[in-house]
């Protein structure tokens, strides 16, 4: 595993636990309707200065895969307490959150469900969300 994609597997905890924490019944959020236009955004996570910025485009209705290797690179202590915001962010607005692979974390708006592989205790290793 190289340096770079160390930090994603460490926070990937946080993620795990927002999708233990989804709620399976249908959320007061579900019935807001989606903007006129929702965009499917990919971003790079730089600084946790640009959280403020995910954050905005998820309230206005859109989708985001951010790439977390570029301030990963910068600093691990970053990674966690960006994807930590994240999470909380997320759950409180009854959006959805998941990894996708080793460098990538999709969040979506309260109207926007993350589809998750059913797995076997056996495996005890939870999907990545697609």
């Amino acid at each position: 595993m190289s340096s770079s994609e160390e930090p994603v597997e460490k926070t990937a905890s946080k993620i795990r636990k927002a999708e233990k924490s989804e709620v399976s019944e249908e959320t007061p959020s579900a019935s807001i309707s989606p903007p006129p236009k929702v965009y499917l955004k990919a971003l790079p996570l730089r600084s946790l200065e640009d959280v403020d910025l995910v954050k905005r485009e998820v309230k206005s209705g859109n989708i985001l895969i951010l790439k977390v290797s570029p301030l990963a690179k910068k600093s691990i202590d970053d990674v966690k307490r960006a994807v930590g915001e994240l999470c909380e962010f997320t759950q409180q607005i009854g959006g959805d959150i998941a990894r996708l692979g080793e460098e990538r974390v999709v969040i979506t708006p309260s109207f926007v469900r993350i589809w998750r592989e059913k797995t076997t205790a056996s495996k005890g290793e939870m999907p990545t969300a697609a």
